[in-house]
């Protein structure tokens, strides 16, 4: 009874990757030229040429859990008990749950050329976004049928919807300076997707005969999946085939004032991905269906899936989580404030968070607060360690809940911490190596001394529209 509808759980749930790492913006790391593109990371006279993370560990992970389902999901994963008896049930409340990570596997920059500060890189990321709204009695179906079946108002108790978009990305990265204040960034991947599915049920209706002997099942919506049973994902199907390709474009600017205020702005991941391997899509109209609940040869999950993946095959695109967001920053010192902004264009969310820096000669510290539009308040705090060939650093977006998580992890308890559930971490290395980048007047293989022919990128496309 407890599994009756898992799949749909499972169908409308996933990963969500939208790790941000705020407190990484404005540090002109490797990192932070890969994400914020007419970011710099080279420093002339002390960097070397080249960087890369050798394929050490790079990445982010946050997750989070907001709604009447806070200690249930305590409970659940800390406990390992499915206990929902706190769970109001009979009224279709909203749960919200985010998960997002973001790996950079391989990355390799090279500084391109002294005159315009010109920089190239190249990257590879595994990426997930997913977002799901999921019912208190879709998670209560779990612990207990016997609970729903004395509900009297089943109608919309199982109306949930989500998204999950897992997919490699393959990126080539170019930055310039415009001039001494002002500098763009240009970021084109290719895309190759990994895994996909949406639901969205907008009408149910769940009837348990009052003898546990059988059930009717109503459910109105949409399902969309490159796949068709979760048995068939496997290890290949992380790998990088194309048989799901798709682009996506980043365009950022930055720049810093007489009185030293550095302002920058992005348009991240701007594309789609031409979802066409394996897919199906299904308009669910099932207004009634029978499950038997006391015949052991029922499968019960079975006759669940096969309301959501009784679809035809179906080829559809789908966007990318694309984000527009700002960051405005000034160091006074050892101190260094910055405010960043960042919206999501097509999907739910968006952030504002006050980064708040102290420096002491190689060594920062950050604390960020930070507001999500899922009505989530967080605190991270990251540190770092930074010379112009060598960086490493770690952090959190949310370290009192992920506090409260380890903590109740290791005492196997639901009563450690308290409001939305929630866990974040992410670390990054990056190392140079190579000629070091030196003044022409101190080096005789300086690049891009000579660099008359080729000129700024930049500054030859705004004249063509100039000359338009």
């Amino acid at each position: 009874m407890k599994k009756l509808l898992l799949t749909v759980f499972l169908l409308s749930s996933g990963y969500f990757a939208k790790a941000q790492q705020y407190a990484m913006f404005g540090t002109r790391t490797m990192f932070d030229a890969f994400e914020n593109v007419s970011q710099k990371s080279f420093t002339l006279d002390s960097s070397r040429k080249f960087s890369s993370n050798f394929f050490l560990p790079n990445f982010g992970a946050n997750a989070a859990n907001i709604g009447e389902s806070e200690y249930a999901i305590r409970k659940l994963t800390q406990e390992g008990v499915n206990d929902t008896r706190r769970l109001t049930l009979g009224t279709g409340a909203i749960n919200h749950f985010f998960l997002n990570s973001n790996v950079y596997v391989a990355t390799v920059r090279m500084f391109k050329s002294y005159k315009y500060q010109k920089e190239v890189g190249l990257a590879w990321q595994v990426r997930v976004d997913s977002h799901i709204d999921y019912t208190n009695e879709t998670l209560a179906i779990f612990d207990n049928l016997d609970r729903l079946s004395q509900v009297e108002q089943t109608n919309g108790i199982l109306n949930n919807k989500g998204y999950q978009q897992s997919y490699h990305q393959f990126s080539f990265t170019y930055r310039e300076n415009y001039n001494k204040r002002l500098a763009f960034g240009i970021k084109a991947s290719l895309l190759s997707g990994i895994l996909y599915n949406n639901l969205n049920i907008v009408k149910s209706n769940l009837y348990i005969e009052p003898d546990g002997s059988q059930m009717l099942l109503g459910v109105n919506g949409t399902y969309q999946a490159n796949f068709t049973d979760t048995e068939e994902i496997g290890k290949r199907s992380f790998l990088p085939t194309f048989k799901n390709p798709g682009l996506s474009l980043s365009l950022g600017t930055n720049y810093t004032t007489k009185n030293g205020i550095f302002i920058m702005a992005n348009v991240k991941d701007l594309g789609f991905i031409w979802w066409r391997s394996g897919t199906q899509e299904n308009i669910i109209r099932d207004p009634a269906k029978v499950i038997i609940l006391n015949d052991e040869s029922v499968n019960i999950n079975q006759s669940i899936r096969d309301i959501f993946l009784a679809g035809q095959n179906g080829k559809f695109v789908a966007p990318t989580n694309a984000k527009i967001d700002t960051y405005v920053s000034r160091q006074f010192g050892f101190y260094k404030p910055a405010l960043v902004a960042s919206k999501n264009l097509f999907y739910k969310g968006g952030d504002v968070a006050l980064v708040n820096t102290f420096i002491y000669r190689n060594l920062a510290a950050s604390v960020t607060p930070l507001y999500n539009f899922n009505n989530i308040f967080m605190v991270g705090l990251q540190g770092k360690y930074q010379t112009p060939n060598f960086e490493i650093f770690g952090g959190t977006d949310n370290m009192f809940s992920s506090i409260s998580y380890a903590r109740g992890l290791y005492s196997s308890t639901a009563d450690a911490g308290s409001g939305p559930n929630g866990a974040s971490f992410y670390m990054g290395i990056g190392i140079k190596f190579g000629n070091v980048v030196n003044h022409p007047q101190f080096s005789d293989t300086m690049p891009g001394i000579n660099d008359q022919q080729e000129g700024s990128f930049f500054k030859n496309l705004f004249s063509i529209f100039k000359r338009k």
